[in-house]
Parts: structure tokens; sequence; C-alpha cells
């Protein structure tokens, strides 16, 4: 029997994390290589990719990067090659990489549809499917990690956000999550999905200056909302041994607001 130590261990594995260069992608990337991972981050850009290296090796973290649109398709199958070479396999995928749009339903572009759409769902589907077949079916062993949000649970209040592609999207990755759980867990392989709730971001920028943290954490039981370690626990959980009996669940880390 393991201890609980070497079951949150992650050493000697391997994790590609997209959208990894600032905010959530980048606490999860740092949690990883904590735990011992080899980890290779990917977004659009470049200079953004290399002060994340720079700050994860200041954490005392080696990882790699690898520049690539996921709206694309043909840059995820160049992201899915370059991380392949860099990592020989593919151990934890966490698919972070997304997108919002704010306008009214009856006003909103299809394009900006299109766009929240490709990137928030599309882009998990093609880089998941090409990580399972290239490495972690053949192993019959992976673990994937979706971002949904608790905006996937529900609408929003009147007089509030509209983000209707947003909402629709993230409800679509609760889904992907549990119907790729259920085809999937044959190969060894598990599939779970985290929902933060508020964070400070760049999408969440306007929110925050127009609102303050303090009025947004009203909305929340524990009277807070997330900061840079709170996604770092359920990270290395989902990724790791200790929770290898975890699949298809969608846990929502959100100060207890989806709860009430």
């Amino acid at each position: 029997m393991r201890t609980t130590q070497e079951l949150f261990s992650l050493a000697g594995k391997t994790a590609l994390v997209t959208g990894g260069s600032r905010g959530l992608g980048l606490q999860m990337a740092l949690a990883l290589g904590e735990q011992g991972a080899k980890v290779v981050i990917s977004s659009r850009k470049q200079a953004d990719l290399d002060e994340a290296l720079a700050f994860l090796a200041e954490q005392g973290v080696t990882a790699t990067a690898v520049a690539a649109d996921l709206q694309d398709d043909a840059q995820v199958t160049t992201l899915v090659d370059a991380a392949m070479s860099q990592l020989g396999h593919i151990d934890i995928l966490i698919n972070n990489a997304g997108a919002s749009w704010g306008a009214p339903a009856e006003d909103h572009p299809i394009e900006a549809w299109d766009k929240v759409m490709n990137l928030n769902i599309r882009s998990i589907f093609l880089v998941s499917q090409a990580v399972g077949k290239r490495s972690m079916i053949p192993r019959k062993y992976g673990r994937i990690i979706n971002i949904a949000s608790i905006a996937g649970f529900s609408g929003n209040p009147p007089g509030t956000m509209k983000t209707i592609a947003y909402n629709t999207s993230k409800a679509a990755v609760i889904n992907f999550t549990r119907t790729l759980a259920g085809e999937w867990g044959a190969y060894g392989i598990t599939v779970n999905a985290v929902a933060p709730g508020f964070f400070p971001s760049k999408m969440t920028k306007g929110i925050l200056e127009k609102l303050g943290s303090d009025e947004l954490a009203k909305g929340a039981p524990l009277q807070r909302i997330g900061d840079n370690e709170d996604l770092k626990g359920v990270a290395v959980l989902f990724a790791s041994d200790a929770g290898k009996h975890i699949t298809g669940q969608t846990l929502a880390v959100d100060g207890g607001v989806s709860a009430v």
C-alpha cells in the first residue's frame, strides 16, 4: 500500500497544459511541476510563454513551451507533435485554453459565438482526441482534466453578465467530460473537469475592476474569491494516482457559490 505522499506524487509523469502561460493554467502547471511532473505549456503568444517559463523557473520548476492557436486545426496537430517530441509521451492533459465574449443574446455576433465554441469545446475535443490516440490509449493510461466553469451550471442573473456563448460552451465541457470518461475508462484513462468560480484573470479583469473583489466575494459562502493557490490541489488530485478511481466528475472550486 502506497503512502499519501506517494499517491499524490507526479514524479516521472509528463503533462501538457493548454492555456498555460498565465492565470489558472499557469497555476495548475506550477502545481504539476512542484509534484515532479515534466511539463509542456502552450498558448498563442511566445512572449507570454517566455514570461511563464521564467516564472516557473523562479519557483524551481523546469518546463518547456509550444506556441499554438488551438482555433486552427493544423496548429492542434503541431502542438501535439511538439509535446510528444519533447515529452516522449503524455500522461496528463489539462485542457485550459478558452475565451469569453460579452453581448446580449439577441445581438451576439455569430463570429464571436464561433470563436468561443471553437476554442472552448472544439479544441478540447481535438486535443484530447489526438493525445488519446497517440499516447494515452496505446499506453492504457491517462489523466485528462478539462476546465469548465460554474457558468456551465446555470444562466446569469438578470442585470449581470451577458455571456450566452461562454456559458453554453462550459456546459458542453461538463457533458463532454462525462461522455469521454464513459468511453475511455476501458483504456485506464480518467477524465474529469474543474469548474472554477470567480478568479482574477485577464478574462475577468473588467468585472473585477467594475465591481471590486469585496463585492464579488459577498456572493460566496466563504466570503472570498479564488486566489493563486486554490486550483493547485484539485489539479494534483485529478492528475495523480490519488484520484485514480475518480472519473466523469466536475468539481466546483468557487467558495460555495454554486451550492447556495
